[in-house]
């Protein structure tokens, strides 16, 4: 098989696989599908290690860097202020801030198109094959409830808009990059849209949309997360990190853990919040990828 026709098989064959698994995870809530909607209701699914396999800003990062966006320099370089920033945190102010918009600077110069256009590409090349079925299938649970659903991310808008298009959702939340005249600068607007700042995201479309959030439910693998799964009146753990899996047994959460063996492992090496992705990528990304400089 030539190495172009790798992604194209490969996606085939997982979408197979996706369809006996979502049927068999939609067992589990067909009963709900016979209740009548509600439109004050709607759904919150954090992305990484919830929705998909992995951080998305990896996968990202990992096919900008073939696509020649960047250089290993300017991923390592963003790498070694996230690292910082998470071993020194607030006692460096200026270094903190200088860590929290490196974490998208490898966009810079690069215009808004660019990003939406390959963004299709590395959906399709990396992504799609790594949606975790079961999640997909409560995911649509809530759509043929007639209820709305939000995918609530660190990564981009825009990659974090494309995942909910092509999986059919309502809509998403993301950090924003900056952009003048269609031209990414590097910068965030505000901050990373992690921890707190999701469940401020939740509650501000809440009241744009007249949500009563005591019917709504929300989704995450990660601890961090606590904010926005303690929104809800119906928080459920996704594949959880271990912080998250006591604190749901105790307060008496949902719990659906869909890794398996050796993938379950896996998963839990890989970093659940896309706020630390910068880090992962250039780590990995030095050890797996530079090979192809």
């Amino acid at each position: 098989m030539a190495p172009a026709d790798r992604p194209r098989r490969l996606n085939l064959q997982q979408r197979s696989t996706l369809a006996g698994e979502a049927a068999a995870a939609a067992a589990e809530v067909e009963f709900a599908l016979t209740h009548p909607a509600d439109t004050r209701a709607a759904a919150f699914f954090d992305v990484d290690n919830t929705v998909m396999q992995g951080a998305s800003i990896f996968h990202l990062a990992r096919g900008l860097y073939r696509r020649k966006f960047f250089t290993t320099r300017d991923i390592l370089g963003a790498a070694y202020k996230q690292a910082y920033f998470r071993v020194v945190g607030v006692e460096d102010p200026e270094h903190v801030a200088e860590a929290r918009n490196s974490a998208l600077a490898f966009i810079a110069g690069h215009t808004v198109q660019e990003l939406e256009e390959v963004g299709e590409e590395i959906f399709d090349e990396a992504m799609a094959h790594r949606i975790w079925p079961g999640t997909r299938a409560l995911a649509q649970m809530h759509l043929d409830q007639g209820q709305r659903v939000w995918l609530v991310t660190a990564a981009p808008i825009e990659i974090a808009s494309l995942i909910a298009r092509r999986l059919g959702l309502t809509g998403a939340l993301g950090t924003v990059a900056e952009h003048v005249d269609g031209v990414y600068t590097g910068k965030l607007v505000g901050d990373m849209l992690h921890g707190p700042a999701k469940a401020v995201a939740v509650q501000a479309i809440a009241d744009r949309e007249d949500l009563d959030l005591s019917l709504c439910s929300a989704y995450s693998d990660s601890y961090n997360d606590l904010p926005m799964l303690s929104l809800v009146g119906d928080p459920c753990a996704i594949n959880p990190d271990a912080k998250l899996r006591a604190h749901a047994r105790a307060a008496g959460w949902r719990i659906r853990d869909y890794r398996t063996g050796r993938k379950a492992a896996r998963a839990g090496l890989i970093v659940g919040s896309a706020a630390t992705g910068a880090a992962v990528a250039g780590a990995v990304i030095k050890r797996q990828v530079g090979k192809h400089l």
